[in-house]
């Protein structure tokens, strides 16, 4: 059985749309998931990017195109009343639901339909409050230990080259975005389509880079 280390931060809508889809995705292989809720602004800070929220343009083709693909894949969406918003309390409280090292599906799905199901303010304190008493997590998330498991995992996302989210990683590879799930798919089934993928894979590591930008 493959273990799926699966990167997340509820404020991605592809993130809350490969979270539902991934059961139907993956449908009939042996394999376990580990979710690991992470700071998606900290990827980009450490990658120097900027979210795709932050760039107008992008923002309004990001929610026209993942509002598409919800209807596509039956995938219940409704944008929330403000993005972007703050997720830190989201992520913390995630893992402050972690009883085995790490949160469960349902303590993820639970957060990520408050974020993308409700239509509502994600970051609103009086529903933030419901949500915890909802979840009734193991720890207090405003613990120490809870903030540091945050960052750990944040820390560890990066080690393991994650750069944005939804990332996961299987066998030291890193499948990135919810169009990534047939790929996944193929390396966990193996056979031909996993042939083909082990075939393609180090062909990227022999490309030279050429000109480069310079920023600034």
């Amino acid at each position: 059985m493959k273990r799926i280390d699966f990167y997340l931060d509820f404020i991605s809508p592809y993130a809350w749309l490969a979270f539902a889809h991934l059961p139907q995705a993956l449908q009939g292989l042996s394999y376990e998931v580990v979710y690991r809720p992470v700071l998606f602004a900290g990827l980009l800070k450490y990658h120097g990017q900027l979210g795709p929220a932050e760039i107008a343009p992008k923002r309004a083709w990001t929610f026209r195109q993942a509002l598409w693909q919800a209807q596509r894949l039956g995938v219940p969406m409704q944008l929330p009343k403000a993005h972007p918003f703050h997720p830190l309390a989201l992520l913390r409280l995630a893992w402050a639901c972690a009883r085995q090292g790490a949160p469960n599906r349902y303590a993820v799905e639970t957060i990520f339909r408050h974020v993308w199901c409700s239509g509502a303010v994600a970051d609103d304190a009086a529903r933030l409050a419901q949500l915890a008493a909802t979840l009734a997590p193991a720890q207090d998330p405003a613990d120490a230990a809870v903030k540091q498991a945050l960052r750990e995992a944040t820390d560890g996302a990066i080690a393991a080259g994650v750069f944005g989210v939804p990332g996961f990683i299987v066998d030291g590879r890193l499948f990135w975005g919810l169009d990534a799930l047939p790929l996944l798919r193929a390396h966990l089934a193996g056979g031909s389509e996993g042939a083909a993928l082990d075939a393609i894979w180090p062909q990227v590591d022999a490309l030279g880079a050429g000109v480069q930008r310079r920023l600034g």
